[in-house]
C-alpha cells in the first residue's frame, strides 16, 4: 500500500519546508530581534514550515488527517478511529535553532494502527533527506546520491560502544544507563538526528530517559527500525506505540542491532 515512490512525495513537502525554514534561519536581522514569544523567529519557522507541510500533505493523492506539534489538538475520540495518519513536527531542535549550530530537522511520518509506517526526516542546515518505508528499507540522499543504511550490530558488553546523548537533556537517570556501559563514547547531537546517527552506523545506543512527544520520534523510529535498529519502551522493551489518549512518549532506549 504505502512504497517509496510515496515517501519521495512526502521527502518532496520536507525539503520544501526546510527551504522555507533556512529563509527565517538565514535571515540574521530578524533572526536576532527576539520579540514577544508569539513573534519570535523560531515560531515564524515553525509555522511556516507546517503551512508548507500541511498544504502539501492536503495535495497528495492519498488523503490521511494530520496531526502536528503546530496545529490545534484532535480530540482523542475522534483521532482514536483514524486507522492511519500523518504525523508531524515542522521543526524539531529548537534549541539548536536557536543556538544556530544546524541540529534541526523536519519531520513527517505516516502512521498505521499505532505504528509508523512510513517516515521522512529532513536536515535543512546539512541537506541531508531520510527516508523509510515499512519492510523496504531505510535511505539517505545527499548530493544527489541515495545509500541503504544500516545499523552496526553490537552487544551491551562490548566496549567504547557509541551513546547518542541530547546537547541539551543529560540528565542523572541517562548518566546512570551510560555508566553501567564499558568505557562508553558519547556522541552529542540535537533532534531527532540522534535516531539517524544510529541508522548510519555511527553508534549504538540513544537513551532518552526524559519527556518526547509522539511527533518528536514517529519519522525517526521507522528509520531507525527499516536500518536494523529497534524504539524500545524502556520498562516493558516493547516498541513506541502511537495516537495514544495522551501523545507524550514513555522513556525508551533507542538501538542499532543488539544482539
Amino acid at each position: 500500500m504505502f512504497d517509496i515512490n510515496l515517501a519521495k512525495e512526502v521527502a518532496k513537502i520536507a525539503k520544501k519546508a526546510g527551504e522555507a525554514i533556512m529563509k527565517i534561519y538565514d535571515n540574521l536581522d530578524d533572526f536576532q530581534v527576539q520579540q514577544k514569544a508569539d513573534e519570535s523567529p523560531l515560531t515564524i519557522a515553525d509555522q511556516a514550515a507546517n503551512d508548507v507541510i500541511c498544504q502539501g500533505l492536503e495535495n497528495l493523492n492519498v488523503k490521511y488527517p494530520i496531526i502536528s506539534e503546530e496545529n490545534k489538538s484532535i480530540d482523542f475520540q475522534v483521532r482514536k478511529n483514524y486507522p492511519h495518519y500523518w504525523l508531524v513536527d515542522p521543526l524539531d531542535g529548537t534549541k539548536e535553532f536557536i543556538k544556530r549550530n544546524g541540529e534541526f530537522t523536519v519531520n513527517i511520518a505516516l502512521v498505521e494502527n499505532q505504528r509508523p509506517v512510513l517516515g521522512v526526516v529532513y536536515a535543512p542546515v546539512l541537506d541531508e533527506m531520510y527516508f523509510a518505508v515499512k519492510n523496504q528499507g531505510a535511505f539517505l540522499e545527499k548530493e544527489n546520491v541515495t545509500i541503504q543504511l544500516h545499523t552496526s550490530i553490537f552487544s551491551k558488553k562490548d566496549k567504547n560502544l557509541g551513546v547518542v546523548c541530547s546537547r541539551s537533556h543529560l540528565n542523572e537517570a541517562t548518566q546512570k544507563f551510560v555508566d553501567e556501559l564499558d568505557q562508553p563514547e558519547l556522541v552529542a547531537t540535537g533532534s531527532s538526528l540522534k535516531f539517524l546517527i544510529l541508522a548510519k552506523g555511527e553508534a549504538h545506543l540513544y537513551p532518552r530517559l526524559a519527556p518526547t512527544m509522539e511527533w518528536d520520534t514517529g519519522a525517526a523510529q521507522i528509520i531507525l527500525e527499516e536500518a536494523g535498529g529497534e524504539v524500545l519502551h524502556a520498562e516493558t522493551k516493547e516498541p513506541l506505540l502511537y495516537n495514544k489518549e495522551i501523545l507524550l512518549n514513555p522513556y525508551f532506549i533507542a538501538m542499532g542491532k543488539m544482539i
